[in-house]
């Protein structure tokens, strides 16, 4: 599995309640997408960055969704290029639900 993080340093005066519309409106949009796990959104305490977290089946599958058509998308949208981060996730574990250990082989 991959993780990919994206902080997007949104524009001055953008309230949280305007980062949660955002929100709402392009949460459907990563319904169904192959290779796609799970997408958290989170918003920075001061509500100064976005963050965008993906887990992917594989690197492949998130670098297929995250083209240079994405990223330009996304930069539109924040009126800035996002920071990405990323890393192999060998191991998921799911505390509360108690479900079992997603592991990848290899």
């Amino acid at each position: 599995m991959r993780t990919l993080m994206w902080t997007f340093n949104v524009p001055a005066g953008t309230s949280k309640a305007q980062l949660i519309e955002t929100i709402a409106a392009t949460a459907h949009t990563y319904e169904g997408v192959p290779g796609l796990i799970r997408k958290y959104y989170g918003i920075a305490s001061n509500e100064g960055s976005l963050v965008g977290i993906y887990l992917w089946e594989s690197a492949a599958a998130a670098n297929a969704f995250h083209t240079a058509d994405w990223l330009a998308m996304a930069t539109r949208r924040w009126a800035a290029a996002p920071q990405r981060q990323d890393w192999e996730t060998p191991m998921v574990v799911e505390g509360v639900q108690q479900r079992p250990l997603r592991k990848v082989s290899g």
